[in-house]
């Protein structure tokens, strides 16, 4: 029998044999909780003692986004001091003696982190059973949804690894960690809806044709909204997305999938590389 990395077994017993896991995680389905009674609170008002059932697909779409939300706080808030946590500790070169190697250290952070997010998305199945008393979604969206969420943690928590392992600081890595997690959930949901409404103006003659190329645009507008969470998620929803006409081959939550999977990878050997002992790094100069 293999032994189990004693960073990772060390991680998963401080993260899951203490209170505060347990009032987190209350904390996380009070919150959700909350939202999805005040919705039903809100529709009960409209027809006074009964819930539509043909609003079951409502309620889905507001707990999913609502927890994409949630996803997007308390992931880089879980992974943005893993490592620069271990160097303010001073224990960051002690584990580095160890026989583990510097891509074993990560993945420990990262798995034992991600392993906590997974067990909040598992405990709020009992509140996705509320929409199946009504109908109106099929098992096969849930299950999409619960894998686009799995996808989305990897890729927020690499983000957070990467920011630990470069900064010094556990609080300049967390501000770091949520701007780029803000930019990737929002800022690329902005710009693919800002370049579609150019596109839109030049087609109208508002702008000179010479200004943008409409075939070029229409597919960069197509490849942010597949790599943005918020459309993608909607997407898995059944909604539509931004009309564009362009079509890569592949649903887009293939695409959002390959690359957050390859950008999450390439966080991670870059993390590693960090923190190879003389190994060639850039550093800030001043004390971050």
């Amino acid at each position: 029998m293999a032994e189990i990395n004693p960073v990772l077994l060390k991680e998963l017993r401080q993260r899951f044999r203490t209170g505060k896991t347990a009032w987190l995680l209350a904390l996380y389905l009070l919150v959700i909780g909350a939202f999805v009674l005040g919705f039903m609170y809100l529709s009960w008002r409209g027809s006074p003692g009964i819930f539509q059932p043909d609003r079951s697909r409502s309620l889905f779409i507001m707990l999913s986004v609502t927890q994409l939300v949630l996803l997007g706080f308390v992931v880089p808030g879980l992974t943005a001091g893993v490592i620069s946590g271990e160097r303010e500790r001073q224990t960051l070169n002690v584990l580095l003696t160890t026989r583990l190697t510097p891509r074993q250290i990560i993945w420990s952070k990262l798995v034992s982190a991600c392993a906590f997010v997974v067990l909040l998305v598992a405990a709020t199945l009992p509140l996705y059973s509320i929409v199946f008393m009504y109908g109106g979604i099929a098992p096969a969206q849930v299950l999409g949804v619960f894998g686009f969420y799995l996808v989305t943690v990897f890729l927020f928590g690499c983000i957070g690894v990467a920011c630990s392992s470069f900064f010094k600081r556990t609080g300049v890595s967390t501000v770091t960690a949520y701007g780029l997690a803000f930019a990737l959930a929002a800022g690329t949901g902005f710009l693919a809806v800002f370049l579609h409404e150019m596109n839109r103006l030049q087609a109208r003659g508002g702008i000179s044709p010479e200004t943008w190329h409409p075939a070029f645009l229409a597919w960069v507008v197509e490849f942010l909204q597949d790599i943005n969470p918020v459309f993608v998620l909607m997407q898995i929803l059944g909604e539509n997305g931004i009309p564009t006409g362009v079509n890569f081959g592949l649903p887009g939550w293939a695409v959002y999938t390959l690359v957050y999977l390859a950008a999450g990878l390439l966080l991670l050997h870059w993390s590693a590389r960090l923190l190879l002992p003389g190994g060639k790094r850039r550093r800030i100069t001043m004390d971050v």
